[in-house]
């Protein structure tokens, strides 16, 4: 198992149970078994991505990590689905260590869990979101900015985090443009407990992803990675290919088929009933406050990322991807990564004066 002098305690390491206040996010079709696992013999804390999951594939996932490490991980589900109570109970029949959520879970929903003993730690954009789920008992929060892979907000890490700091007294995880120690350092400078970070898991020797679409990743620049409404409706931060600037062009009648279409295929991959998807609309429609015609495109953003990141038809699917992912170059194995950002964090901390003081301003001569 990983470890070494880097080591330091905070808020998320306390709560969590793991050894580094690093978070691997729960990215669909990414994070499973194999990189979760990975994460968590590291020391860190992998969170694995049941939303793209079946309640039957869930369970087996989680216990196929069990088997892997004896390590504290967790599990993404959403809190808007409509099988969310069963995915729940999976996760308290388990053992899972943390539950994490893409939407704020409810009232309800978080006491159950904490009932349980399970750690509650919601995904937030926006501090009235992290003001709510705090006054609901949420254990932690994560909060990503605009810099962020996948759906995303326009502020940024720097403006949002400290916000969010200031705002609610639970431990806060920053998200959002870190791959390296030297960002840990600054969250943990703005008051959070940590960082969590997807694209720099996804871009590891662990992670899954076909290493055709990995390499697609490294080529990236920073000004490869931009921000689309044209997948389901709402603003969604991928590498930029000739297949997303299709849909940027593409007209609302061809946007609406194509979501049709993958609707249909994502109820056969999921074995969800027409039924059971509509009533899932309903509670995104509700809780995001989506027109119709956004329901229906979000059934794109499944099946186009299961296009790219397990077929590894980029050509077919997207990639969600944060703008970090023009710094980055290389493939490490989770335990090289976690090494080296504790590490880089150390030594960063050991360039900083022990001692800082402002300068003197300068006497006024008519003073």
């Amino acid at each position: 198992m990983s470890g070494g002098p880097h080591s330091f305690a905070t808020p998320l390491t306390e709560l969590t149970g793991v050894r580094h206040p690093l978070v691997q996010t729960g990215m669909g079709w990414v994070a499973g078994p194999r990189l979760v696992s990975a994460t968590a013999e590291a020391g860190a804390l992998g969170i694995l991505a049941g939303a793209t999951m079946t309640t039957g594939q869930l369970r087996s996932a989680v216990r196929e990590v069990a088997s892997r490490t004896d390590a504290p991980f967790g599990v993404n589900i959403r809190a808007d689905a409509g099988d969310a109570e069963e995915r729940v109970r999976i996760l308290v029949e388990e053992g899972v260590r943390v539950a994490s959520f893409a939407l704020a879970p409810s009232r309800e929903l978080i006491a159950r869990l904490k009932d349980a003993g399970v750690v509650v730690i919601p995904s937030i954009g926006a501090r009235r979101h992290a003001e709510k789920v705090a006054a609901w008992g949420a254990d932690a929060v994560v909060v990503q900015g605009g810099e962020g892979g996948g759906h995303t907000g326009s502020v940024a890490t720097s403006v949002l985090l400290p916000q969010v700091v200031d705002a609610v007294d639970i431990p806060v995880v920053a998200a959002g443009g870190f791959h390296d120690g030297r960002g840990l350092v600054a969250a943990l400078a703005y008051g959070a407990a940590g960082i969590a970070m997807g694209t720099r898991f996804l871009l590891t020797s662990d992670s899954t992803v076909p290493e055709a679409v990995k390499a697609r990743y490294l080529a990236a620049r920073v000004q490869d990675v931009t921000v689309t409404t044209k997948v389901d409706g709402l603003p969604h931060r991928m590498l930029r290919t000739e297949l997303v600037d299709g849909l940027e062009r593409s007209g609302r009648a061809a946007a609406l088929l194509r979501a049709v279409r993958h609707a249909a295929a994502f109820r056969r991959e999921s074995g969800m009933s027409w039924g059971a998807m509509l009533r899932d609309g309903l509670a995104m429609r509700h809780g995001k406050q989506l027109s119709w015609s956004q329901v229906l495109l979000a059934a794109n953003t499944p099946m186009m990322l299961r296009a790219s990141m397990v077929d590894g038809r980029p050509d077919l699917g997207v990639m969600a991807s944060g703008q970090v992912a023009g710094l980055i170059g290389d493939l490490p194995s989770c335990a090289e990564l976690v090494d080296r950002v504790m590490a880089e964090a150390r030594a960063t901390l050991g360039t900083l004066p022990t001692d800082a003081r402002l300068p003197e301003s300068p006497r006024d001569p008519r003073s």
